[in-house]
């Protein structure tokens, strides 16, 4: 078994959570998502990120507005719905519930 695709499984789990976490200040173009994404370390491919823009979207987790761009064609940016915002304060729930149960785990084993 190799640990990169357990890593990834890992990964792909949290990353709607991690993409409406970048989405929450403010609103964002696609390309700042990823680096969000790649700074945190959340290796991810651009052609996986815009599927789950456009899925989180369609579920009224996101809106986006269309804005000029001096460099280029218009550049759409995401912004939290208010449905996106009580779903991201759930997820943050269910998050710390989960490092937690993880951290009782690990404690209760070492």
């Amino acid at each position: 078994m190799k640990i990169e695709n357990t890593k990834a499984q890992m990964r792909k789990g949290v990353l709607e959570y991690c993409i409406l976490l970048v989405c929450k200040a403010e609103p964002v173009y696609a390309i700042n998502v990823i680096n969000g994404l790649r700074d945190a370390n959340m290796i991810v491919v651009e052609g996986t990120i815009y599927p789950l823009l456009t899925r989180l979207k369609n579920d009224g987790l996101l809106t986006y507005r269309w804005e000029e761009s001096n460099q280029g064609p218009p550049r759409k940016y995401y912004e939290l719905t208010e449905k996106g915002r009580d779903f991201l304060s759930e997820l943050e729930e269910s998050w710390g519930e989960l490092v937690s149960a993880v951290r009782r785990v690990k404690t209760n084993r070492a």
